[in-house]
């Protein structure tokens, strides 16, 4: 009998990779995405698809159950600004209100557990679409010049120690300073502002949270991520190997490469 798998699809391609990936291997696919988030043209990617509103938690499981999905993952971005517009059921309203921390690993741990108590099994959206995690060294022509090892050195323990108080993912320094933080408005939203603040050749660190559950949180970067970089006049992104995704790599790094822009994937013990 075909399995059903489930996933729980924010906006972005990644539901449709992660879709896709499992549809080739044999697997049926039910999507449930969110109004406001998640892109129309993923409902073209699944066997059954639904539309919810963010805290819909009951139609979500109910939904899985129906087609029985007895795993399931996370695949997509949730807009921070835009979930606040959130629309509980009593079972969402009752997990939220009983949740001691609001940051995002506390939220997302807390929506595992729940929904692991109907039977659905959370797995790690990057294992079932193979090859999106970065692999580790200098990915980009050029290497990084030794200011930028620097900032480097400086911005990588100080983005761990941010991501431990579940602040946010991105940081960008330059010169032994820091520019910008992630906070509430995501990572383009902070490399705009940092660019705009910092100015040209600025280094721009992107870490796992230390602690946050990695089948569902994982940090990613893509094309999207490179343009912006480049608009924003910046030297250097250091992430970390094995944890970040990276979509559209190949096209992702000739963009890199034909505008001087380095891309180092370093190892969670690099500083």
């Amino acid at each position: 009998m075909q399995e059903s798998i489930g996933i729980i699809a924010g906006g972005g391609q990644f539901p449709r990779i992660v879709a896709e990936s499992l549809r080739s291997e044999g697997y049926s696919v039910v999507i449930c995405g969110f109004s406001g988030h998640t892109d129309e043209m993923t409902a073209n990617a699944a066997d059954a698809f639904t539309l919810l509103h963010l805290g819909q938690f009951n139609r979500m499981i109910a939904f899985f159950k129906q087609h029985g999905v007895s795993r399931a993952c996370m695949a997509g971005a949730i807009s921070k600004p835009k979930a606040l517009d959130f629309r509980p059921d009593w079972r969402a309203a009752k997990m939220v209100f009983s949740l001691k921390g609001k940051g995002d690993d506390a939220l997302l741990r807390s929506i595992i557990a729940e929904i692991e108590k109907d039977g659905i099994q959370i797995v790690s959206s990057a294992d079932l679409a193979h090859g999106l995690r970065c692999p580790a060294g200098v990915l980009t022509t050029r290497q990084p010049t030794e200011s930028e090892w620097n900032d480097m050195r400086f911005g990588w323990p100080i983005a761990r120690t941010l991501g431990s108080f579940d602040i946010g993912q991105c940081l960008v320094v330059r010169e032994n300073i820091v520019i910008a933080v992630e906070c509430l408005e995501g990572t383009d939203a902070t490399l705009l502002r940092g660019g705009q603040l910092g100015g040209k050749n600025c280094v721009a660190i992107k870490l796992v949270k230390p602690g946050q559950d990695e089948r569902v949180d994982l940090p990613s970067i893509g094309l999207a991520t490179i343009q912006n970089m480049i608009e924003n006049h910046y030297a250097a992104l250091a992430v970390e190997a094995g944890k970040t995704l990276f979509f559209d790599r190949e096209e992702a790094l000739r963009l890199a490469d034909s505008h001087g822009l380095c891309i180092v994937s370093l190892p969670s013990d690099f500083c």
